[in-house]
């Protein structure tokens, strides 16, 4: 039975807040309080800060771990459960490895939502990922995942997934830096954009997260 996401949907927007210095990330963070539905935080950060900055932030918004877990089931469940235990309203994690592990995912998940990468953004999610999608989107649905990821950058693909798994919420990375367009991805069925260097790297990064909520609420209105 699928589980419904608990994440809110104000704004369409989640920061991908890849930052490696912990006193920027917060900064950030607060510059944007109140304009993203959630920040979505990588390996990166974390691991040249601390598992704690899990906690830090998710004071300030919801917080996915973008891990893109790919493990045996054991070693998935530990790794959702201690990032749930830090404070993540959810965890991305991959299909690939099987259902047995995502099943794994979404059980140790609790309250959290697990999103399942269905396609990646970059080009080279043409090779493997984007071949395998529909399966990768089926795992999701029949697993219970809250959503899933699928690449702004290929709006089109967006379409198809969405086919797929219905009422899923689905989180779509590549705005901005990788060329994805945020009114293309929702108007083609996203829930969500997520938006990384065009806002972190912005001379003013409240002002370019305006923007996006701006140029999201206008194409949500217009669907």
């Amino acid at each position: 039975m699928n589980l419904p996401s608990s994440m809110k949907c104000d704004t369409r927007l989640i920061l991908a807040l890849d930052e490696t210095d912990g006193a920027k990330a917060k900064r950030i963070a607060d510059e944007v309080a109140g304009l993203v539905d959630a920040i979505k935080i990588n390996w990166p950060l974390v691991l040249s800060t601390s598992s704690q900055t899990i906690t830090e932030l998710s004071r300030k918004a919801p917080v996915i771990c973008d891990f893109k877990v790919a493990d045996i089931p054991n070693t998935t469940r530990l790794i959702v459960e201690q990032a749930v235990a830090k404070g993540a309203s959810g965890v991305i994690v991959h299909a690939f490895v099987g259902s047995d592990s995502v099943r794994a995912a979404v059980e140790a998940s609790k309250d959290a939502d697990i999103f399942v990468v269905t396609e990646m953004s970059h080009p080279g999610g043409l090779e493997f990922t984007q071949p395998n999608a529909d399966m990768l989107a089926k795992v999701a649905v029949d697993c219970g995942a809250a959503g899933v990821i699928a690449p702004a950058t290929r709006p089109e693909r967006i379409a198809h997934i969405r086919r797929i798994i219905g009422g899923l919420k689905i989180l779509s990375p590549g705005v901005g830096a990788q060329g994805g367009s945020a009114s293309d991805a929702l108007r083609n069925g996203a829930d969500y954009i997520i938006v990384g260097r065009a806002i972190y790297g912005a001379p003013n990064v409240r002002k370019a997260a305006e923007a996006l909520v701006d140029e999201a609420r206008d194409a949500v209105s217009h669907k």
